[in-house]
């Protein structure tokens, strides 16, 4: 069963002018997660328990919280962008 999406404000504010290439990898996580193998395929990666991050394209990842039934997008940006993210938590 595909989980549901949520995006916040700051999420749809970093992904600007990016929406499409956007839209097209949260509907590959919606109908994938939750299924490990298929994780591998679309870059899923836990950053600490129930946070987990996904590629899009080379340089942005997205960063979502796993919560039951839904998967919360919080923050999209580069690889140092997601570490500064993180550290901010």
């Amino acid at each position: 069963m595909p989980c549901v999406i949520e995006t916040t404000k700051r999420f749809r504010a970093s992904v600007k002018r990016r929406e499409a290439e956007v839209a097209r990898t949260l509907a590959e996580i919606q109908s994938g997660f939750g299924n490990p193998h298929h994780h591998a395929g679309l870059g899923v990666r836990k950053l600490a328990p129930g946070l987990f991050e996904c590629r899009t394209g080379l340089k942005l990842r997205l960063v979502f919280e796993a919560r039951k039934g839904v998967l919360v997008f919080d923050f999209a940006g580069n690889p140092d962008g997601v570490q500064n993210y993180l550290r901010g938590r």
